[in-house]
């Protein structure tokens, strides 16, 4: 029988052993992979639900897109949207090149200044203070040359950036943008306030209609303004205005540029709605009563569209820049006072120009019923629309 020497054994020994190490090393290794694919497979089914979690749309959207019954007898008629030759609209090239025709046509009914633009207004501030977590600012810039205007900026307390930024349009209230910064008035309409304590920066800018931050002087401003801008509208000014808001909201640091959105009540959905159809920055939109059919409030007075609105020759209406802000997110806020089931057709109009650009189109008429008022279900639809298409 043949003998092993002492050396060959001994290498045996070790390549056996080598060869057993290897295999426990392979299995470990083996071993800690299939832990490491567990876990990683497991953190990204937790993300995935966290992902469904996150709704992509308001539970609600449906219900706020049927339309009322019974509606009103006497709703406007709204000319269909049709494309430059006057047929419909059944697909997206021909509704840009409409679109580009019916931008130009507004803003030429504006006046030159809605066209308008200038450098980010450097700031300056005139008091700061901290409320409820937020630090709030009040600041100073100049509008046009010459001409200076103020506005609340509203951040959270803690950086907590990139963070969505909102630019918040005020009523008709004598305190102007003390009312959405949460400085004095109906707490419910602190929307600039509300929506910096839930981690948006805000901006609150006054209406050309108030020569300071505690009174309105409607027909004195506008006079003034119409000297410096003869022919301009009062609107084209508000949209200039709201403009400018938005540059100095993107100029803020920790803005993300891809997260902004815009929310007003009364007059200030007036601004919102405009601001929606011509400043494409603006993602997301709110207009609470702010009455979007023309004959619905004083849309003829001179600081906004003036009297040629009730001329049968006008031939436009507001379904019109529904349709430009298509197809970003935009809720309609009506209390029975100056919008609501008398508004639907507005929505219907302006539907098949968003669902152009696929399901489902976010575009809502929500009417609480309540008057010209922010009640509390009101307050939740709105924050529930900013957070969710803010977030998307």
């Amino acid at each position: 029988m043949a003998t092993t020497s002492g050396t060959e054994q001994e290498a045996r020994e070790r390549a056996s052993t080598g060869q057993r190490v290897g295999d426990r090393n392979q299995e470990l290794t083996r071993r800690r992979w299939l832990v490491g694919a567990a876990a990683a497979g497991l953190a990204a089914n937790r993300l995935g639900a966290l992902a469904a979690a996150q709704p992509t749309d308001v539970s609600w959207l449906a219900d706020a897109q049927r339309r009322p019954d019974p509606l009103p007898g006497n709703i406007l008629k709204l000319a269909p949207i049709v494309d430059d030759r006057g047929e419909a609209i059944t697909s997206l090239e021909p509704w840009r090149q409409r679109r580009g025709t019916l931008r130009k046509e507004w803003l030429d009914v504006l006046g030159p200044l809605a066209s308008r633009r200038i450098p980010v207004p450097v700031l300056k501030t005139l008091a700061e203070d901290r409320v409820e977590g937020v630090v709030r600012r009040l600041v100073s810039y100049e509008i046009e040359p010459g001409v200076t205007t103020e506005a609340f900026i509203l951040e959270p307390g803690q950086d907590r950036g990139p963070r969505a930024g909102v630019a918040v349009f005020h009523s008709t209230v004598d305190a102007s943008i003390r009312q959405p910064a949460g400085v004095e008035g109906a707490p419910e309409k602190a929307f600039g306030l509300r929506l910096a304590k839930r981690g948006c920066t805000t901006i609150c800018p006054r209406n050309f209609l108030w020569p300071d931050n505690h009174h309105i002087s409607a027909n004195e401003e506008t006079r003034t303004f119409q000297g410096r801008h003869p022919d301009s509208l009062g609107m084209a000014k508000m949209l200039y205005d709201a403009i400018v808001a938005v540059d100095i909201l993107l100029s803020l640091p920790r803005v993300d540029p891809k997260r902004i959105g815009a929310v007003g009540h009364s007059l200030g959905a007036k601004e919102v709605l405009y601001l929606a159809a011509f400043d494409e920055r603006v993602r997301v939109t709110v207009s609470s009563e702010g009455g979007i059919g023309l004959p619905f409030t004083n849309w003829d007075a001179p600081w906004y569209l003036g009297p040629q609105v009730k001329s049968g020759s006008f031939g436009r209406e507001h379904h019109q820049l529904l349709a430009l802000a298509a197809p970003r997110p935009f809720l309609l806020v009506g209390g029975g006072s100056a919008d609501g089931d008398p508004s639907w057709p507005f929505i219907e109009a302006a539907l098949p120009i968003y669902r152009l650009y696929g399901e489902p189109p976010r575009l809502a008429l929500f009417n609480h019923r309540q008057g010209h008022a922010v009640p509390p279900i009101a307050e939740q639809r709105i924050d529930e629309w900013l957070s969710t298409y803010l977030e998307r």
